[in-house]
């Protein structure tokens, strides 16, 4: 008597092609009855790698937009880029849109190209533009308005940049861009110079392997950051090829991946994806965070996923004006991320690309937020706040003045409370003379 098996395997990369396929594996009384078939077909929801979140905004928004959308269809992080919203016509499907965002949509905003994922547009709000999430996507026609100071590309990376694709800046670390591609474009993206031009343009095994050569003839370099675009963008079989190139260079200690795909598109971070990063360790994933209403459950379970295969996990912020530069929502994502098992790690002032002056904050308001956190919340979940330098100084931190002066051998330290205090900071020969 036959048995049958129902079981899902992953497609990559995306291709049109379903990327979860069932598998009937028909199993006879010898293995000559033994026969495997794809069955491209739906499948049940109890297949779905992720779990729909009852009443949640995405459940909501499928049934609305996408009303014939399977639960396994929604949850294939291939079809959330082949169903990405990249037109006005689109866009304005979904959303009330202002006469400041349709006009930008219009051609008449920066060449910067949209695209969000369905996932992520289902957590926007429709009916108000000042939403943050809305905000950091979609356009508006002050992106066309050129500030003091701003660049295209303002941190000097091309100046940096021995051969294509690799930026080295610090003695024992590069950065590695793989791909111009993400699932969904932020608004004040450092690379908006370069990322969307091209699917293709980074994705070149020559490329790839040029940038290779050079980190292995660089014995110094031994920290390599991912990043682009958007690593995690790539099929787990290119990933896997290029971590096991670069595990393979002695002098590479550590391998960081930088990715915003939990968080747009946490249906990337299946199993199969966990599976093969951690062998790949010490491997590190940064994380790039917004606003506490990104937080939602399937970003919770993307980061649980990541998390339980071993892979340390840490933030980035990018401090943006009327969208997250208050003390509350900080401190509300950055608690949030300590539960999710993420670090805090850097808070950016947003660098000075073309178009940007509607998303920075003077330098003081970054302060502020750090001044508001230290010492009111654990020290770990206290991010660095930085300004990576124009033209290709490297990130600089900035923190409130909490050594005030020194008086004699004391240095006079303030707390988080505003209270003073005497440090004594004499000579060690002082010292010694004390305790014999």
């Amino acid at each position: 008597m036959e048995k049958q098996v129902i079981c899902l395997e992953e497609e990559e990369p995306p291709d049109g092609k379903p990327a979860l396929v069932a598998l009937k594996m028909v199993v006879g009384d010898s293995p000559r009855n033994r026969k495997k078939e794809e069955i491209r077909t739906r499948v049940s929801s109890t297949a779905s790698v992720f779990k729909m979140i009852p009443n949640s905004a995405s459940v909501r928004f499928r049934k609305k937009f996408f009303k014939d959308v399977s639960d396994i269809e929604w949850n294939d992080w291939h079809w959330q880029i082949r169903h990405r919203i990249t037109t006005l016509g689109e866009l304005e499907s979904m959303l009330r849109l202002s006469d400041d965002e349709r006009t930008a949509l219009s051609g008449h905003g920066s060449a910067f190209p949209l695209a969000i994922t369905p996932y992520y547009a289902s957590l926007l709000d429709p009916d108000n533009p000042s939403d943050p999430l809305r905000r950091t996507v979609v356009p508006v026609m002050a992106e066309n308005i050129r500030s003091m100071g701003e660049d295209e590309d303002p941190l000097g990376e091309e100046k940096d940049m021995p051969v294509p694709g690799i930026v080295h800046r610090y003695p024992d670390r590069v950065l590695f861009l793989l791909t111009d591609f993400c699932s969904t474009y932020c608004r004040y993206c450092t690379r908006s110079r370069t990322v969307g031009c091209s699917r293709d343009r980074n994705c070149s095994t020559d490329r790839w392997n040029k940038a290779i050569e050079y980190i292995k003839s660089n014995k110094s370099v031994r920290d390599v950051l991912l990043s682009g675009g958007d690593p995690l963008t790539l099929s787990n079989d290119k990933l896997e090829w290029l971590l096991s190139r670069l595990q393979k260079i002695s002098h590479v200690e550590v391998i960081r991946i930088g990715t915003k795909a939990p968080v747009v598109m946490p249906q990337r971070i299946t199993p199969s994806l966990c599976k093969m990063l951690s062998r790949f360790h010490p491997l590190w994933i940064s994380i790039h965070f917004t606003h506490p209403a990104e937080l939602t459950e399937e970003v919770k379970q993307a980061c649980a996923n990541l998390a339980n295969a071993g892979l340390p996990l840490q933030s980035q912020t990018v401090l943006l004006s009327g969208i997250n530069d208050n003390i509350e929502d900080m401190r509300r994502l950055f608690h949030g991320l300590v539960k999710m098992r993420v670090r805090p790690y850097y808070l950016y002032q947003c660098d000075p690309i073309l178009g940007s002056g509607h998303f920075r904050t003077p330098v003081e308001k970054g302060v502020e937020i750090i001044k508001g956190l230290r010492g009111y919340t654990s020290g770990f979940a206290v991010p660095m706040y930085v300004i990576d330098c124009p033209g290709g100084g490297g990130k600089v931190p900035v923190m409130p003045d909490y050594v005030m002066k020194r008086d004699g051998d004391d240095i006079i330290l303030k707390n988080y409370a505003g209270n003073l205090y005497h440090y004594f900071d004499g000579e060690a020969a002082q010292v010694q003379r004390n305790y014999p």
